[in-house]
């Protein structure tokens, strides 16, 4: 099992910045990778960012490219979603998920991870 806890979101002006961070615990030498998907009221789920942990590879959805940004802490078991330029349509739930290894998929596809933490919400006002 692994357990994934998300802070840092919050209310934020246009143009400003927030960091999320996500803490995993449990059987963390199990994870291939971790990303972030988010998901507003209305919308399907949308990939954000994924980071493997092997390569620090880095993922990014086209609507975030060139204003986010994902690393990892020294022990790869804390990830951070660094948003930069923000604008009211990144307003959302983010979800931080972990895809174990040997789990098929692409990293875009959230079928493709396998643990998921409850959120935390970001609000961008105009």
């Amino acid at each position: 099992q692994v357990q994934l806890v998300e802070s840092g979101g919050g209310l934020v002006q246009a143009g400003g910045s927030l960091r999320l961070s996500c803490v995993a615990s449990g059987r963390t030498f199990s994870i291939y990778s971790m990303g972030w998907f988010r998901q507003a009221p209305g919308k399907e789920r949308e990939f954000v960012a994924a980071l493997t942990r092997t390569d620090a590879k880095e993922s990014y959805g086209d609507s975030v490219k060139g204003r986010f940004s994902i690393s990892s802490d020294s022990t790869k078991n804390t990830v951070f979603l660094q948003m930069s330029s923000l604008q009211p349509e990144d307003t959302a739930g983010y979800v931080c998920a972990a895809r174990l290894r040997g789990s098929r998929g692409s990293t875009w596809d959230a079928s493709s991870y396998n643990y998921w933490g409850k959120g935390t919400q970001v609000t961008v006002s105009s």
